[in-house]
């Protein structure tokens, strides 16, 4: 996806970049979907799913030609997996992206008056949310993978319909990004996640990720014709 006529400085500042704004519209809009739903935490969580589905659009149009717009670790993990991600870019496309997204979550918390730094308490645990954040992002890794073959150009309309949708058939709400994770124990607010419960949604992440590239593997595999097909 990126253009290899982009440096890694370059690259690593479209991850950081990239990353910034999509937390920031995580944590930003669910605070002001709070604020304006008057306790109507359906309300709240569709304004919040509509404007991360919108934001992950825009940002992988813009960012896809300098750095591929991964914005995910779990995204970099699979692309390493793939081969198409050196061992030294991967490791600085997360320490950007997870860089990137604590300072999206602290200007969020700059723009609507709130604490710049926070510890979550809301409790997000069990096996109904671990399996909720393999799912959701099995489904992303894969809608990426399967679009990237049939239509490059497509990925952000796609993975912004997929997550904003996600956000509603799984019971976690489709974090699906360890670097958003992660800043999301970081605010108080209505997207955030206790600490305590990042690690095992940080493992149903990577697990759902690598199950993705291997389904996607299976069904992108070119079969080899047989004696009868191939006329011999």
């Amino acid at each position: 996806m990126s253009n290899s006529v982009f440096d890694l400085r370059q690259k690593l500042a479209a991850e950081f970049t990239g990353t910034g704004f999509l937390v920031g519209t995580v944590v930003g809009s669910g605070i002001m979907a709070e604020r304006l739903s008057d306790g109507n935490v359906g309300l709240a969580l569709f304004a919040n799913g509509v404007a991360t589905g919108a934001i992950l659009v825009m940002l992988i149009i813009m960012f896809a030609p300098i750095s591929g717009a991964h914005l995910n670790p779990t995204v970099s993990l699979v692309m390493r997996l793939n081969g198409t991600l050196g061992k030294s870019e991967f490791f600085a496309y997360i320490a950007s992206q997870i860089v990137g997204g604590l300072v999206g979550v602290m200007v969020a918390h700059a723009m609507f008056a709130e604490t710049l730094f926070q510890f979550s308490v809301t409790e997000r645990n069990g096996a109904p949310q671990w399996l909720a954040e393999v799912v959701a992002t099995f489904g992303l890794v894969l809608t990426i993978l399967l679009t990237l073959r049939s239509r490059h150009g497509a990925v952000g309309p796609c993975v912004g319909l997929y997550i904003a949708s996600a956000y509603w058939f799984t019971v976690s709400a489709s974090f699906a990004n360890p670097a958003v994770t992660i800043a999301r124990a970081l605010t108080n607010t209505f997207s955030g996640i206790q600490p305590l419960d990042v690690g095992p949604f940080l493992l149903a992440e990577i697990i759902g990720a690598v199950l993705a590239l291997y389904v996607a593997r299976l069904l992108l595999a070119r079969s080899t014709p047989s004696s009868e097909e191939s006329g011999s």
